[in-house]
């Protein structure tokens, strides 16, 4: 099977998500690892092996079997009542006690059977009206049966998955927005586009994913590192990221000036940029996993040693000179690693800045938590003109200014601001309405598009740049009377 293709199957290693209704998350794909999903805890080894898109079912020990397709059975014209009203929720209504229910889990019955058993056993069940019969076992299914799907990660799951986890981290950048912005930028394969975003990597993903491995992308960073948690979730292939480069923001001034050079920069940024790897889904088993380490030397540490007789002690004195040669020997070696590490940084960093000076790039996508105007501002010089620019806020104000910015400045056409809107409906017969849960706001989108910017004109002609604000209808008769 192809390596995306509809038959993808499940690998160890992997990256999958798993989808249980319409909630998400991601993981990693190893043996014998408990997973904590939904109030369920399993393991995903029997997996492996299967399509993406199966679902599965939790049996007992927390083993995952392909869910057998049951036809569902449809009792012989349900008895429903007329209305609810006469129904009063004091509990008293459900015959299983808890205990009850406990046993028949413990015997290994299927949720389905269970959901069989509570409905038999509700005195109430047959006054419901037809849909509230519908909604309790629809909600007595979610509780007994333990149905997971594991699907493949792409742009539309992902960022769906953050915008209900961890809106947070990428900005509150609602997926429908996310979506506007591939198709404002242009984004397709070839392309050579520029990247600043803080949304842990969502939204080069979402670019790398439309560009299929083809074109470059230069991605530009602030701080010590590029933050790449959600990037990871996607399971792109090796080559994808072979033209992936990345840039320092604050480096972006020296660069436009002439000044930028590579030995100036800090000498070990690796460090940093572990501190800023944002926790996602997979980070955390790491991070527990760095716990546990730290934990385990401080107890051998604690157990002092007790010099009973001298000879021990010698030992060890000799042990620690031993020690402390290898130590040495060590620190050398990581000496070198760290040079070599250097060097090839600063090369890549050299080739990065010789893309960016071409200044020819096909389109520039802001998405981050800083005021957009600076940003915009000085990224627009690598852009070619032509060419698209999408830019991303929570709030509206930045993007007005900065929407006011660029119309002094020029070198701008089709300047818009919008602010998409979403509405969920839920479909079922007779029912169908719009989600009570609707989003209140998914974020604005500034987008453009750049025109050659025409040197010293911008600056003395203010006047024209007035003529253009006029509305259209005053501009003919200007341009009709006579002069």
């Amino acid at each position: 099977a192809m390596e995306g293709g509809p038959s993808a199957r499940i690998r160890e290693g992997d990256c999958a998500v798993l989808k249980r209704d319409e909630v998400f998350k991601a993981v990693s794909v190893l043996r014998r690892r408990k997973i904590i999903f939904e109030k369920q805890w399993f393991y995903l080894d029997n997996a492996i092996g299967h399509i993406y898109g199966t679902t599965f079912e939790v049996t007992s020990g927390g083993n995952l079997q392909p869910k057998q397709e049951v036809e569902e059975t449809t009792t012989e014209t349900k008895e429903a009542g007329t209305d609810n009203r006469n129904i009063v929720d004091d509990g008293k209504s459900q015959k299983l006690t808890h205990d009850d229910i406990k046993a028949l889990k413990d015997k290994g019955i299927k949720g389905q059977e269970i959901v069989q058993q509570l409905i038999e056993n509700s005195t109430t069940f047959r006054d419901k009206t037809e849909f509230a019969q519908d909604k309790y076992i629809k909600k007595k299914k979610k509780k007994y049966e333990a149905v997971i799907t594991i699907v493949k990660p792409s742009t539309r799951i992902l960022s769906t998955m953050y915008y209900a986890r961890e809106p947070g981290k990428i900005n509150h950048l609602r997926y429908d927005t996310l979506a506007q912005m591939l198709t404002l930028g242009n984004i397709h394969a070839g392309n050579k586009m520029i990247v600043m975003e803080t949304c842990a990597g969502l939204v080069l993903g979402a670019v790398m994913e439309r560009m299929g491995g083809y074109g470059s992308i230069i991605q530009m960073y602030p701080g010590g590192g590029p933050v790449r948690a959600a990037t990871s979730c996607f399971g792109f292939p090796k080559p994808f990221f072979d033209n992936l480069h990345e840039f320092p923001l604050s480096e972006v001034q020296s660069l436009l000036s002439g000044t930028f050079s590579t030995e100036t920069l800090p000498a070990d940024p690796e460090e940093n940029a572990l501190v800023e790897e944002e926790s996602n889904g997979l980070s955390e088993e790491k991070q527990s996993s760095l716990q546990e380490a730290e934990e385990e030397p401080a107890t051998e540490a604690s157990m002092e040693i007790s010099p009973t007789e001298e000879q021990d002690t010698m030992d060890i004195n000799a042990e620690d000179v031993e020690f402390k040669e290898n130590k040495e020997k060590e620190n050398k070696e990581n000496v070198r690693e760290k040079q070599i590490k250097q060097w090839e940084r600063r090369k890549k960093l050299k080739e990065t800045a010789a893309l960016l000076r071409e200044k020819n790039a096909d389109g520039l996508i802001v998405a981050s938590k800083f005021h957009p105007t600076p940003l915009l501002l000085s990224l627009l010089e690598f852009v070619a003109p032509s060419r698209p620019f999408v830019v991303y806020c929570q709030y509206k104000e930045p993007l007005l200014e900065c929407y006011t910015k660029l119309r002094e400045r020029g070198g701008v056409i089709n300047l818009k601001l919008t602010e998409t809107w979403l509405r969920n409906y839920q479909v079922l017969p007779d029912r169908s309405h719009p989600k009570l849960t609707m989003s209140g706001g998914g974020g604005y989108l500034l987008s453009g598009i750049t025109v050659v910017l025409e040197k010293g004109k911008s600056d003395s002609s203010n006047s024209e740049a007035l003529k253009m604000e006029e509305p259209s209808s005053k501009r003919c008769k200007l341009q009709d009377l006579p002069c």
